[in-house]
């Protein structure tokens, strides 16, 4: 099925129960393919509300112990968690260890600039840490080029091209130094999604074939292009 526009209602709204499913499809999908000692998961969390995540009003709180705290040295605000969707591969050694990752962009990450940072250096320090890599921003809602801000994060300056994209990413030592293997794949409404390596640490590659689980997600949601 073509990639169909998340932006408008009713997909807009479904949206996190989609990409919910779509990771865990992903999953299955890599699983299959995986040899032993290895597995992937999904791992899908959504922001927590103000209002769950705990509102207080300053100078207010519950006293444990009979010890009471000294007022705050500082006041500052924060950003609200941000929502994570992605399907993480791990080898299995002394403990599972992470050997390559695929981030699903949310509506979340990208309202706001510290939103986007925020994926960006989640993306980062995954690839400093020598675990393939693959992005994908199907959401035509905030458009952003998440692709250039993170290279430029990582000292390659790119001009920035806002739009949907894939791209995979595969850290590689050379010569003494580092470089970055980069697939990036332009997407758009009505275009069937491409299929990406996923370089694990040891160098097995996965093809992950973002259509097939796209397609297979929207017949099982049972979702239907906006009217």
């Amino acid at each position: 099925m073509p990639l169909l526009d998340h932006s408008h209602r009713p997909l807009l709204l479904r949206w996190e129960y989609f990409v919910e499913s779509w990771a865990t499809d992903l999953s299955f999908a890599l699983n299959a393919l995986l040899p032993d000692g290895y597995f992937a998961e999904p791992n899908v969390q959504f922001a927590i509300p103000l209002d769950e995540a705990g509102s207080y009003e300053p100078g207010t709180f519950t006293a444990l112990g009979g010890w009471t705290p000294t007022p705050p040295t500082h006041d500052l605000p924060i950003e609200a968690t941000e929502s994570v969707a992605e399907v993480g591969v791990y080898r299995r050694t002394a403990g599972p260890e992470l050997a390559g990752a695929i981030v699903l962009v949310c509506t979340g990450n990208k309202y706001t600039p510290g939103k986007r940072e925020s994926l960006v250096t989640k993306c980062c320090a995954y690839l400093q840490a020598w675990v393939g890599l693959v992005l994908v921003d199907v959401v035509p809602h905030h458009l952003a080029d998440l692709h250039a801000a993170l290279l430029n994060r990582l000292g390659t300056s790119v001009p920035a091209e806002p739009g949907l994209l894939t791209a995979a990413y595969r850290p590689v030592g050379q010569d003494g130094g580092a470089t970055l293997e980069v697939w990036r794949e332009p997407v758009a409404v009505g275009r069937a999604l491409p299929t990406l390596p996923l370089w694990l640490r040891d160098g097995l590659c996965l093809p992950v074939e973002l259509e097939a689980a796209y397609t297979r997600t929207c017949v099982e949601q049972k979702v239907q292009p906006a009217a």
